[in-house]
C-alpha cells in the first residue's frame, strides 16, 4: 500500500531516503519486562522506534522498554531496515543518534549515508527532513490507542501503530 501512495503523489514506488527517531510513551497494563524508564523524558514506559520514508510513512517500527538508549534501539532498527529496504540511500537522524550508532553505521553500511543533524542555537528552528519523522509521531494522536500504551505485549503496540499507519494510507488513496 506504500508504493501505492507514493506512486499517486509522483515519488518512486521505493523509497531512497529515510528519517529514524523515537517516542518514549507511558504504559498501562505491560508488563514489568517490556517497560523501563528514560531518564532523558522523565517516562516510566516503552519506546516507539520508527524509520519512515519522506513522505512520513512507516518503514520499520520496534516497541521496547524506555530504558534502551537510542543509539542500541537506533541500531536494532537500521538493522531491520536493511532487510526490507534496499534502496535506502539516506538516513536522516537527531543529535540523540551521534556517536557509536555513527561509528557501527559507517562499518555496516559504507554504502549508506547517515545524516546527524545539529540542534541549531537559540530559537527554535525546522530542521530539513527531521520534521518528517515528527509530523508522523504527530498522526499518533489521532488514533486514541496510541496516546498510551495500552497493550501488554511490544508486539501489540506495534501491530496498533501498523493499523494506524494503514488508516492513513487507506484515506490518502481513497
Amino acid at each position: 500500500m506504500r508504493r501505492e501512495v507514493r506512486i499517486k503523489v509522483g515519488k518512486n514506488p521505493e523509497p531512497t531516503g529515510a528519517c529514524i527517531d523515537s517516542q518514549s510513551v507511558k504504559t498501562a497494563l505491560s508488563s514489568p519486562d517490556s517497560k523501563g524508564y528514560d531518564g532523558g523524558k522523565k517516562i516510566e514506559g516503552r519506546k516507539r522506534h520508527i524509520v519512515v520514508d519522506t513522505l512520513g510513512l512507516l518503514l520499520v517500527i520496534w516497541v521496547h522498554p524506555a530504558s534502551i538508549s537510542d543509539s542500541l534501539g537506533g541500531q536494532i532498527l537500521l538493522v531491520l531496515l536493511n532487510k526490507c529496504c534496499k534502496t535506502i540511500k539516506k538516513v536522516w537522524a537527531d543529535c540523540g543518534y551521534r556517536g557509536y550508532l555513527e561509528e557501527w553505521y559507517y562499518r555496516c553500511s559504507p554504502k549508506r549515508e547517515l545524516e546527524i543533524t545539529k540542534r541549531p542555537q537559540g530559537k527554535f528552528v525546522v530542521q530539513a527532513k527531521r520534521w518528517v519523522v515528527e509530523r508522523t509521531f504527530g498522526w499518533f494522536v489521532w488514533a486514541r490507542r496510541l496516546s498510551k500504551d495500552y497493550e501488554r505485549l511490544p508486539r501489540n503496540s506495534e501491530a496498533c501503530v501498523y493499523i494506524c499507519m494503514i488508516r492513513i494510507m487507506v484515506r490518502r488513496l481513497v
